[in-house]
């Protein structure tokens, strides 16, 4: 059996992010990715947003580790070079009937200090952007764009400049909570078991089923995974946007909305189709139509068949349909009685801008007397 001070499983934004900060403690740090290459899941199959904070209860976790993770991941970005852009976003109320809406979510920004929001219509909404149509905007400066595999590969090398090492192909099968650390049974070319002091467990969308199948842990403790496939579509051709576009909320995710890439490129979406197999990541081109129909609210000259199958994602919800959306769950030694395991459960939207601060939270979980560390 092999002995490591710490082990992260999974190697998508959040899990590099936690082994950067676990190495940069002075921790042995391991991290086992069942993937064959990192950043392959969850992470790979975003909207490369880095958001503002506008659109989470106040109090949560997502609204303060958001806010914290905007600003951590700004000047994480302008220190290593990785390309983003502070683009900015108008969520947009395209009838009357919105502007109530729309003016509770700015005055729910504003009471959470979300900077850079301001209301605008009429002919300075214009001027932002002539091809948008919409009674009103909720215009947020902060929010932006990054390249969200060039920020893995710059966590990665800051984690493995620390001492942390990678090793991929590297299911965990199972585990063990045993009084000398966790035990965790890995699978792969080369089977062995892992004993480690810390466990982080940032397995994205299988974190709950993970968890479960570690001996010692209370199951009752443990949420129900749901998940919810979001397909993207993009647009032939160049979009006469600078900045991105969102409708309202509606259930279960933020709404089919418009975001550039760092060359300009415009992509719509994500829907949300609640799902059983986390495989199937087709793009059906037949739900061009719904998107036709959701886009031409906010643009009506959307060229006619100027969509063409992106690419689709799935989120890692602890929410069903018809419910509340929940809030990321940070299961520490305090919560579930085990010392040295957190649980990452249901870390979706705003996961990625959220990245750098989820690994703060963490490293306090594990040890609250050492402080934070960046």
């Amino acid at each position: 059996m092999e002995d490591v001070d710490s082990l992260v499983i999974g190697a998508g934004v959040v899990g590099l992010a936690v082994a950067r900060a676990l190495a940069r403690q002075g921790r042995e740090t391991v991290v086992v990715e069942q993937a064959l290459a990192p950043g392959t899941g969850v992470s790979a199959r975003s909207s490369e947003v880095i958001h503002a904070g506008l659109h989470h209860p106040a109090g949560s976790l997502k609204a303060r580790l958001c806010q914290r993770g905007r600003q951590l991941l700004y000047d994480y970005c302008a220190a290593r070079g990785v390309a983003h852009r502070r683009c900015g976003k108008l969520i947009v109320a395209t009838t009357p009937a919105q502007l109530p809406a729309l003016r509770q979510l700015w005055a729910a920004g504003q009471a959470q200090g979300v900077p850079g929001l301001a209301w605008c219509e009429g002919e300075a909404l214009r001027r932002l952007e002539p091809a948008l149509r919409a009674e009103a905007a909720l215009h947020s400066a902060c929010t932006g764009i990054v390249d969200s595999h060039g920020l893995m590969q710059a966590l990665l090398a800051d984690a493995q400049a620390a001492g942390a090492q990678l090793a991929l192909g590297s299911p965990v099968l199972g585990g063990q909570v045993t009084p000398q650390g966790l035990v965790l049974q890995i699978g792969g070319a080369q089977p062995m078991a892992i004993r480690a002091r810390t466990v982080v467990n940032g397995a994205g969308l299988h974190a709950p089923a993970l968890a479960a199948r570690l001996q010692g842990l209370d199951p009752r403790g443990l949420p129900r995974s749901w998940r919810a496939k979001g397909h993207y579509f993009s647009l032939r051709g160049r979009a006469p946007f600078s900045r991105l576009v969102y409708p309202l909320p509606e259930p279960g995710g933020l709404g089919i909305h418009l975001t550039l890439d760092l060359a300009g490129q415009a992509r719509f979406g994500p829907d949300v189709e609640w799902v059983d197999d986390t495989a199937d990541l087709q793009v059906d081109p037949r739900r061009a139509a719904a998107f036709d129909t959701a886009i031409r609210r906010y643009w009506p000259d959307l060229p006619a068949g100027a969509l063409q199958p992106a690419y689709a994602g799935i989120r890692p919800k602890i929410s069903g349909p018809g419910e509340p959306a929940a809030d990321f769950m940070v299961q520490g030694p305090g919560a579930h009685g085990v010392p040295g395991l957190v649980n990452l459960f249901g870390i979706e939207s705003p996961g990625l801008t959220s990245s750098l601060a989820l690994a703060e939270e963490v490293l306090r979980q594990l040890a609250p007397d050492r402080g934070l560390a960046a």
